[in-house]
């Protein structure tokens, strides 16, 4: 494609749930809805178009055993592009990414710094470490350094309680959420139990990522709060796997999970129907591949979340979430067509037709 030329994208535009356009024009790399004046080297796209997927938590640079090299990194990137995520929320990586924002060809990343875990009580290499009276330190730091997010690890198994135990005490997460939102960032954490959920809410949170605890008597703290949950199906759908590897060491931490895992569905459909935001995420990078962007929107739907909700979790609302604009007027023309209409069928978004990322077709 070249620099001279207009992207037509024709069929229908999901500009939003209800908001369908018949056509698009591609101008300087933003989006128009009307055909410019003189154009002549037009390129034409044909099918249902979204604006680009949204993976709310995505790890851009991380891998099994912690940092990855550039060259692995933009595999990564790559891979989600060709799937149709063209902006992520990285929800924490050790690695420096920020060159990717000089690719053109690369999805956007809005980074949440690096994962801040208790010591010992995370997966090696991938957070700091640190104890409660540093925590505060480490988040203005990482709030500094991010793009308006930080990550917590909220509860992780404690090898003496032998399952799933809060990270932090209730004063510490308080002064640590202050401090973040003091410098413009919000706070989210990773959370599998019931345990951690309160004091985290509590103490003014922005997000849960998987939030498997979340108990009908915190369901409404949730909601009159605001807090949106990050589920990760895809990801806690390997839980059976994990309990059966843990059974002889920490057999009590094993059948938790396995109870988490057990009522997933019911947890997302309840936190739905209560009015709570819920995004799409699929915990690529560490042990999951990238690229599941589609598979979690099937696992949201398995769940009971209505197929144009489950969409719009990584389309139209996770974008007005983080910020970020859609298909409108003047804005970055990042898009992807499908063959037939995803809000019909979430299935067709596992083979986009064509992915158009600044602009330009991609895929």
């Amino acid at each position: 494609m070249s620099d001279g030329a207009v992207l037509h994208v024709k069929g229908r535009v999901l500009a939003g749930p209800d908001d369908v356009r018949d056509e698009l024009w591609v101008v300087g790399g933003r989006v128009c809805y009307e055909r410019p004046a003189g154009a002549r080297d037009i390129i034409t796209v044909e099918g249902w178009a979204l604006p680009g997927l949204v993976d709310a938590h995505c790890h851009v640079g991380l891998g099994a055993e912690g940092p990855v090299d550039a060259d692995t990194a933009e595999k990564q990137a790559l891979t989600d592009r060709e799937t149709g995520t063209l902006l992520v929320r990285d929800a924490g990586s050790p690695s420096d990414t920020r060159w990717i924002d000089d690719r053109d060809d690369l999805p956007k990343i809005i980074r949440a710094g690096r994962h801040i875990a208790r010591t010992r009580r995370y997966i090696r290499n991938f957070a700091w470490e640190i104890e409660p009276d540093d925590l505060v330190a480490y988040v203005g730091r990482e709030a500094r350094r991010g793009d308006g997010w930080v990550k917590l690890v909220g509860d992780w198994i404690d090898r003496d309680l032998g399952d799933l135990a809060p990270c932090w005490p209730r004063g510490a997460v308080e002064a640590a959420i202050a401090e973040a939102h003091r410098l413009g960032a919000r706070v989210t954490a990773h959370c599998f139990a019931e345990n951690s959920l309160r004091d985290l809410v509590e103490a003014g949170i922005d997000c849960i990522e998987h939030a498997t605890g979340l108990t009908e008597d915190l369901i409404p703290l949730f909601a009159e709060r605001g807090v949106a949950i990050v589920p990760t199906l895809v990801n806690i759908a390997t839980f059976p796997r994990l309990a059966d590897g843990g059974e002889k060491k920490f057999p009590r931490w094993s059948a938790h999970i396995r109870r988490l895992h057990e009522r997933r569905y019911d947890t997302v459909r309840a936190a739905y129907d209560a009015g709570i935001p819920v995004f799409v995420g699929t915990d690529a990078g560490g042990t999951l591949p990238h690229g599941l962007v589609a598979e979690e929107v099937a696992e949201l739907v398995a769940a009971g979340i209505p197929p144009v909700d489950a969409l719009a979790a990584t389309s139209w609302a996770a974008r007005a979430w983080l910020g970020r604009p859609g298909l409108e007027e003047g804005a970055p023309a990042d898009l992807v067509v499908y063959e037939a209409d995803p809000r019909a069928d979430v299935r067709v978004m596992a083979a986009p037709r064509r992915v158009v990322l600044n602009g330009r077709v991609v895929e």
